[in-house]
């Protein structure tokens, strides 16, 4: 994982801010999360450098791990106060309040449950993903999968992505949780599995021409797909987070999200 990566979100979090005013203290936020993040990432690399690869998922956090992690926990809870959304800042001051016994147990039962939505879960989550990323780089985890959930950490994926293909594109999905992005077949639902086509529906908005919102009519989900052929410079991380009012519109027509994103949107 290069400084690179994180550079470039930084820099079409920044440049999307600016073309959508109304999602900028979103994305000016997270690009203050990606920086934080990016740092976290190169210092856990250094601290926990003889750590083997593993399933972050098979068992709790290790003690030694844990203790880094809660280390640095402070400073991130600092910056979502201080640069976080009104909802995350507060809970931010809040959790920063309960103390380091409470964070312990925070980022273990975060890392532990698959299914953890609350607020509080969510914010622990983007703290954690830099170690689950740093865990899944050294684990080489397989790039195809017919499940639905990411062949390294079983999470759901958040965003789909188009990428060229020969004459035509494959489809991915990314995870939710370790950004590991894995090629999935494009007509099947992955909440349900959902195969005809009369029952898969796609959507797009003039505003955001080259995202998809894929959605199913059997279980009445969607999934944002980042389409790539339109437009090479979109990253789809950072764009899934700039289109979130197709989120509002998809909800409004009682579809429901498959998986929240990094800021539980």
């Amino acid at each position: 994982m290069t400084a690179s990566l994180w550079q470039r979100r930084i820099k079409r979090a920044e440049e999307l801010a600016e073309e959508h005013p109304y999602v900028a203290e979103i994305l000016r936020f997270y690009a203050s999360l990606a920086r934080f993040q990016g740092d976290l990432y190169q210092q856990l690399t250094v601290a926990l450098s003889s750590q083997a690869g593993a399933g972050p998922l098979n068992d709790g956090l290790d003690a030694a791990v844990l203790q880094e992690l809660t280390a640095r926990f402070e400073s991130y809870l600092f910056l979502v106060e201080k640069r976080g959304p009104q909802r995350l800042a507060g809970l931010g001051q809040e959790v920063r309040a309960r103390g380091q016994a409470f964070w312990n147990e925070l980022l273990n039962s975060a890392w532990t449950s698959q299914g953890a939505d609350d607020v509080q879960s969510i914010l622990a989550l983007a703290f954690l993903q830099p170690y689950a990323m740093l865990l899944r780089t050294r684990s080489d985890p397989s790039t195809f999968s017919a499940m639905p959930v990411c062949p390294f950490c079983r999470r759901r994926p958040v965003v789909g992505v188009l990428r060229p293909k020969s004459e035509s594109s494959a489809r991915s999905l990314v995870c939710s949780f370790c950004l590991n992005e894995w090629e999935f077949r494009r007509l099947v639902c992955p909440a349900c599995g959902e195969e005809s086509d009369r029952k898969l529906v796609v959507y797009t908005a003039n505003s955001f021409e080259y995202i998809r919102i894929e959605c199913c009519e059997t279980c009445k989900t969607y999934l944002k797909t980042v389409d790539l052929t339109k437009n090479g410079l979109a990253d789809p991380i950072v764009d899934e987070l700039a289109s979130a009012p197709l989120d509002l519109w998809a909800r409004e027509r009682n579809y429901a999200k498959l998986h929240t994103n990094i800021l539980g949107l």
